[in-house]
């Protein structure tokens, strides 16, 4: 819980509203962070979004970057955080697609998360991606994904007040 609570005082802090967008989490980035009392203040919307059609639906991903790229890869989420970034609210965004389990797919090993964070900031938009990979069930997966997924909110957010995160061209 203190992870969840200094993620909130961060957000609010900063500011930052956050919209997800969770393929593997299925929401539970922000069902975690909602536990936190008065985290509703930096919360805009949470997406679960598991099919392709979905993601391209409430995120505008593209099905030829599925078909080139795979459902579980950084171009997808990067797409995804996009998405989530231009269709709500928010000046933050967190999304991720994976193998939580129990049978990995198309060779890729369970446990495998593929992140995307996009920041706005000063009318530019900054993007993060990232693949990890998660050892246990397929529920201590998702949760593992959906608290690294919080924790990495506030480092990447002071690399893009630095300067030092990539814009996303």
């Amino acid at each position: 819980m203190e992870l969840l609570k200094q993620i909130t005082d961060y957000l609010q802090q900063q500011n930052l509203k956050l919209a997800t967008a969770e393929s593997c989490t299925a929401g539970l980035i922000v069902s975690e962070l909602a536990r936190v009392p008065g985290s509703g203040q930096c919360i805009d919307c949470g997406l679960a979004v598991y099919s392709p059609e979905a993601k391209n639906r409430y995120l505008s991903v593209s099905f030829d970057t599925v078909d080139t790229y795979g459902l579980t890869s950084e171009e997808t989420s990067r797409e995804m955080a996009l998405g989530a970034l231009n269709n709500n609210d928010a000046n933050v965004t967190v999304a991720n697609t994976g193998i939580a389990g129990p049978e990995p797919h198309d060779d890729i090993p369970v446990g495998t998360v593929c992140f995307a964070w996009a920041f706005r900031h000063d009318h530019k938009v900054y993007m993060i991606t990232e693949t990890r990979r998660f050892s246990g069930d397929r529920n201590e997966v998702r949760l593992a994904a959906a608290h690294y997924a919080l924790e990495c909110i506030p480092r990447h957010h002071s690399s893009v007040l630095e300067g030092s995160a990539p814009l996303d061209e």
